[in-house]
């Protein structure tokens, strides 16, 4: 038995089948069977049940889930360590929505390629649910997003920089509601925000403006360009409004602030912490986002 083995048998479990668990662990799909196979023979028992959609664990596949995991945690840990004094290098990749790339993270990626020259880095564009789906499934290593802490226990976060959002509509349809609530037909809030881990704000926004629904588009410019041109209001972080404020293009509709204060953040997997390139996007990130 080796951790490899563990490895298959947990990915396999964790994705439902063999083929989900070889894209994870990015080998091929007989490699996945044969450390199944192995670590049964080792153990003598059979841990998966094979079905047409998939596959689950058998009850001696389930008695051993806490403990596999475990092994494969403290593997992981001592490899960390015994890498701990090298130079961050090798594969990482960064799951973030498109509006915190722009407006935040470009600094970082910079500082990372000049930094970090042995490191490769990449970068997968993704709506805030998606990314921390594919964080939680080893897809990528860490995820940035704009939230208010986690309740996930599989996960690890920290607050790198006040995000405050703005309410904004086109700044040529008028100012008369300025400072006070006002009725609008539609809220407009882009796909790169997940507000149910920003601490309801849309309830709050509901409340405020007394808004007849909420349209989710797919990008922070679609947003800005409707509430532009009169189609609802927009809610969106302040770093992605700012110039357009500056320029008249828009105009924050009240003077409002969430009663949950929300934050850019990092997402990382619990126990990771040790791997010297998660390490050093992560402080990367400490000094360079929190400054900017």
């Amino acid at each position: 038995m080796d951790t490899r083995q563990l490895e298959a048998f947990l990915g396999a479990v964790d994705a439902g089948s063999v083929t989900r668990a070889a894209g994870v662990l990015r080998v091929t799909q007989p490699t996945v069977t044969n450390r199944i196979k192995a670590l049964e023979r080792s153990l003598g028992a059979i841990l998966l049940e094979r079905l047409p959609g998939g596959v689950r664990p058998t009850r001696a596949g389930r008695s051993i889930l806490k403990q596999a995991r475990e092994i494969v945690r403290l593997s992981g840990h001592v490899r960390r360590i015994a890498d701990a004094s090298l130079t961050p290098q090798g594969k990482i990749c960064v799951g973030a929505p498109e509006s915190l790339v722009n407006h935040r993270l470009l600094p970082l990626i910079e500082y990372l390629l000049l930094r970090y020259p042995e490191m490769d880095v990449s970068l997968r564009l993704s709506p805030p649910q998606e990314a921390v789906t594919l964080l939680r499934n080893g897809q990528v290593d860490c995820v940035f997003m704009i939230g208010s802490g986690t309740s996930d226990e599989d996960l690890e976060h920290c607050d790198l920089c006040p995000e405050p959002f703005a309410l904004v509509a086109g700044a040529r349809l008028g100012s008369g509601h300025q400072g006070r609530a006002e009725p609008v037909s539609s809220i407009l809030v882009s796909a790169d925000l997940d507000v149910r881990h920003c601490g309801g704000l849309l309830d709050e926004v509901e409340s405020t403006l007394r808004a007849g629904r909420t349209l989710h588009l797919d990008s922070i410019t679609a947003v800005k360009r409707m509430a532009e041109n009169g189609i609802g209001v927009g809610l969106l972080p302040e770093v992605t409004v700012a110039e357009d404020i500056a320029d008249g293009r828009l105009r924050r509709v009240v003077d409002w602030r969430p009663a949950t204060p929300t934050y850019t953040q990092a997402l990382w997997r619990r126990g990771d912490i040790g791997h010297p390139a998660l390490d050093a996007v992560l402080k990367a990130a400490s000094d360079v986002v929190s400054a900017g």
